[in-house]
Protein backbone atom coordinates (compact mmCIF):
# COMPACT_ATOMS: atom_id res chain seq x y z
CA UNK A 1 0.00 0.00 0.00
CA UNK A 2 1.28 3.44 -0.90
CA UNK A 3 0.87 6.73 0.96
CA UNK A 4 -0.75 8.37 -2.07
CA UNK A 5 -3.39 5.65 -2.16
CA UNK A 6 -4.29 6.27 1.50
CA UNK A 7 -4.33 10.05 0.93
CA UNK A 8 -6.62 9.83 -2.10
CA UNK A 9 -8.92 7.35 -0.41
CA UNK A 10 -9.44 9.46 2.72
CA UNK A 11 -9.75 12.79 0.92
CA UNK A 12 -12.45 11.31 -1.34
CA UNK A 13 -14.45 10.18 1.70
CA UNK A 14 -13.83 13.16 3.99
CA UNK A 15 -14.80 16.32 2.09
CA UNK A 16 -12.93 19.39 3.25
CA UNK A 17 -10.21 17.39 4.98
CA UNK A 18 -6.64 17.70 3.74
CA UNK A 19 -4.61 14.55 4.38
CA UNK A 20 -0.82 14.40 4.55
CA UNK A 21 0.45 10.81 4.73
CA UNK A 22 3.92 9.60 5.63
CA UNK A 23 5.02 5.99 5.50
CA UNK A 24 4.66 3.03 3.20
CA UNK A 25 3.85 -0.63 3.24
CA UNK A 26 1.50 -1.11 6.16
CA UNK A 27 2.59 1.64 8.60
CA UNK A 28 1.38 5.21 8.20
CA UNK A 29 1.45 8.55 9.98
CA UNK A 30 -1.61 10.62 9.06
CA UNK A 31 -1.66 14.39 9.44
CA UNK A 32 -5.28 15.42 9.09
CA UNK A 33 -5.94 19.09 8.48
CA UNK A 34 -9.52 20.14 9.20
CA UNK A 35 -11.07 22.76 11.42
CA UNK A 36 -14.14 20.53 11.75
CA UNK A 37 -12.19 17.48 12.97
CA UNK A 38 -10.11 19.56 15.39
CA UNK A 39 -13.35 20.79 16.98
CA UNK A 40 -14.33 17.20 17.86
CA UNK A 41 -13.06 15.27 20.85
CA UNK A 42 -10.10 12.92 20.35
CA UNK A 43 -12.18 9.72 20.29
CA UNK A 44 -14.73 11.11 17.81
CA UNK A 45 -11.94 12.29 15.50
CA UNK A 46 -10.28 8.88 15.44
CA UNK A 47 -13.59 7.06 15.02
CA UNK A 48 -14.30 9.04 11.86
CA UNK A 49 -10.95 8.04 10.35
CA UNK A 50 -10.99 4.41 11.47
CA UNK A 51 -14.50 3.98 10.05
CA UNK A 52 -12.93 4.35 6.60
CA UNK A 53 -9.68 2.48 7.26
CA UNK A 54 -11.12 -0.56 9.08
CA UNK A 55 -11.48 -2.75 5.96
CA UNK A 56 -7.77 -2.24 5.17
CA UNK A 57 -6.81 -2.84 8.79
CA UNK A 58 -8.91 -6.01 8.89
CA UNK A 59 -7.30 -7.46 5.76
CA UNK A 60 -3.77 -6.54 6.89
CA UNK A 61 -3.13 -3.91 4.20
CA UNK A 62 -2.63 -1.41 7.03
CA UNK A 63 -1.01 -2.58 10.23
CA UNK A 64 -0.27 0.60 12.17
CA UNK A 65 -1.73 4.09 11.93
CA UNK A 66 -0.86 7.13 13.97
CA UNK A 67 -2.87 10.31 13.59
CA UNK A 68 -2.27 13.96 14.28
CA UNK A 69 -4.98 16.54 13.79
CA UNK A 70 -4.36 20.17 12.85
CA UNK A 71 -6.51 23.19 12.23
CA UNK A 72 -5.82 24.87 8.90
CA UNK A 73 -4.13 27.78 10.69
CA UNK A 74 -1.89 25.47 12.73
CA UNK A 75 -0.92 23.49 9.63
CA UNK A 76 -0.08 26.71 7.74
CA UNK A 77 2.24 27.77 10.57
CA UNK A 78 4.22 24.53 10.21
CA UNK A 79 5.09 25.28 6.59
Amino acid sequence: MQALEVKSFLEARLPGVQVDVEGEGCNFQLNLISDELVALGPVKRQQQIYAHLNPWIADGSIHAVTMKFFSRADWAERS
